[in-house]
């Protein structure tokens, strides 16, 4: 949390304590051990700026009514540090402190002094954290699970930089295994009908049946023509596959960099084949006694594993009978490692290889089940399986007037994140795919995306970042400039609307740390509509361009911070940060 926050925090408690220990010199409390206690921002700041409710958990130790217990304490409470003013006690002995105006005018002055770096803090320790999200199958155009993936994934990892971590974008490209058996088969396919006619060969049912398939054929067959229908079959599919994959791949690239998202890495599944890190992490649960042959296959005792982790967290035998586990396929009986015998090699791989503190992965709802046994085989190869945290995401509807769209008006074909981006604004997808979290299904309006009124949230948030642009161009135009304000200049804001903003300032730090606690980027999103709505009423209930100079200063001083911390949301989010409207 931000400094002054931590120390408004610790004066509270600091208070709390010093009254109780004249209350056991009074001889109203007896000596004994306290229980800890809470003090929380209240839901309700009319009800103070800060409440504790070391009354209700005091009275088990004390032997005594909690109201009773705050009277004694507020009775010998003493306001004499930097931040609170006073304390009341309130309904079944919530203490409710309220703040100086003193307070207001330290925060935004922490602000000015910070600037871009406001809402920053150590609360991560540098910890290196690898955060993986879309890793879409380069077989096909990415979907609009991979449109909000993308967006949630890159907007957390800007969170968790900001909180503090040393923070690792990646995308995991499946550039091995069935799936590309798959599209080698789809690209032969096509490639054969292009010179023989579609009624010569038949498209298997199971194959990749896209346009896109069809485009890379016409590519191929541009430059190298007919030349391989000669050969034999592994030999063309390799030559499709070498032309194809690269070709997708540097798409998917592109679709990412128009999507504002910068990785720090593309990891291809093919290297964890090539260079025997995955023979050596099936080796490694071979030796540690998780594997056995059935039916020509290598199977790994997934059912074992998971209930000894089960059992330390508590689970019963019979619990975990009715979960109905099952044992994995790790190489099939045509000697080609499973889906799942890759992954734990590459989650070895970002744990132990390369000595990432904790990997966090970005999937589809559809994937839960795959939580536990990835976990649970992590554990299996001797790492801790608790170093991988998932966040799962619930599907898009994509929606104009409440009524469902699933075809691009461009296309006809089903809506994909190429279409999306060509569309609507990607501020708008960037911010829209974050205002819900991660957990919620969505609906994303297409409509909403792109209109330019207070219903749509990116505008609403950028409008009120140029609002403030205007109001201090049109000052500077009657030679008002901003300038430093002294302490009581900045303590003149002491109106309702003005106490409200710059309380709500106050939490940005805290906000970004609790999204990054949850994993929940849309706690930052929605703190940024917040603010907009608080400084668009602060600017409608208090004139700043008033007859006081000093006043008007100070609020230019708010209205500056406000921008400031507008800025940095909007920047951290990769989201275009207007001046003017």
């Amino acid at each position: 949390m931000s400094l002054l926050v931590n120390q408004a925090k610790k004066e509270v408690r600091t208070i709390i304590m010093d009254a109780a220990g004249r209350a056991v010199s009074d001889g109203e409390f007896p000596e004994c051990a306290l229980s800890d206690f809470s003090v929380e921002v209240p839901a309700n700041r009319e009800n103070g700026d800060y409440s504790s409710n070391a009354a209700m958990v005091w009275a088990r130790d004390l032997h005594k009514a909690p109201r009773v217990i705050a009277q004694i304490l507020v009775d010998r409470m003493i306001f004499c540090e930097d931040f609170i003013e006073k304390c009341e006690m309130a309904g079944p002995g919530f203490l409710n402190f309220t703040l100086k105006d003193s307070y207001n005018a330290y925060i935004i002055e922490d602000i000015i002094e910070k600037g871009d770096s406001y809402g920053r803090s150590d609360y991560g320790a540098g910890k290196k954290l690898n955060v993986e999200f879309v890793s879409a199958n380069p077989t096909g155009p990415m979907h609009m699970g991979n449109a909000r993936g993308g967006a949630l994934g890159d907007c957390l990892a800007s969170v968790l930089d900001y909180a503090g971590y040393n923070v690792s974008r990646e995308f995991y490209v499946n550039d091995a295994g069935n799936q590309i058996e798959k599209f080698g088969l789809s690209l032969d396919i096509r490639y054969q009908q292009h010179y023989k006619g579609e009624d010569a060969v038949e498209m298997p049912e199971d194959s990749y049946h896209g346009d896109d398939i069809i485009q890379r054929v016409n590519e191929f067959a541009e430059i190298y023509g007919d030349k391989y229908l000669a050969c034999d079959e592994k030999t063309r599919r390799k030559a499709l596959v070498d032309f194809a994959l690269p070709k997708n791949i540097e798409g998917m690239k592109a679709n990412m960099d128009k999507y504002r998202i910068k990785y720090d890495t593309w990891f291809l599944e093919s290297t964890l084949h090539n260079d025997g890190e995955l023979a050596e992490t099936i080796q490694i649960l071979k030796d540690k006694g998780y594997t056995y042959e059935k039916d020509g296959a290598l199977w790994y005792k997934n059912k074992e594993v998971l209930a000894q982790r089960l059992k330390r967290e508590g689970k019963t035998d019979t619990d975990i009978e009715n979960l109905g586990l099952k044992d994995e396929v790790l190489i099939r009986t045509n000697g080609n490692p499973t889906y799942f015998a890759a992954d734990i090699a590459y989650h070895r791989n970002k744990l132990e290889k390369r000595g990432f503190d904790r990997a966090i992965d970005v999937w589809g709802a559809d994937h839960h089940g795959h939580v536990a046994r990835m976990k649970g085989a992590i554990d299996a190869v001797g790492l801790d399986g608790d170093r991988l945290d998932i966040v799962l995401m619930q599907l898009v509807r994509m929606t104009v007037n409440g009524e469902s769209v699933k075809m691009s008006k461009r296309t006809g074909k089903a809506i994909t994140l190429t279409d999306l981006l060509d569309e609507i604004p990607i501020d708008a997808v960037r911010f829209i795919f974050n205002i819900r979290e991660p957990g919620s299904q969505m609906e994303f309006d297409l409509g909403l995306a792109v209109s330019k009124d207070k219903e749509n949230p990116v505008y609403y948030c950028q409008y009120a970042h140029a609002r403030i642009c205007s109001i201090i161009r049109k000052l500077a135009e009657e030679g008002k400039e901003p300038r430093e304000c002294t302490l009581n200049e900045l303590m003149l804001l002491n109106a309702p609307e003005e106490k409200e903003l710059i309380r709500h300032l106050s939490n940005f730090t805290d906000e970004i740390i609790l999204a990054a606690k949850t994993y929940d980027p849309a706690k930052v999103t929605r703190y940024a509509v917040d603010l907009a709505t608080f400084f668009h009423k602060f600017y409608n209930a208090c004139r700043v361009n008033c007859e006081d100079e000093s006043l008007m200063h100070a609020r230019i001083t708010l209205c500056l911070c406000v921008k400031t911390v507008l800025k940095n949301i909007l920047t951290m989010f990769n989201i275009t940060v207007p001046e003017s409207m």
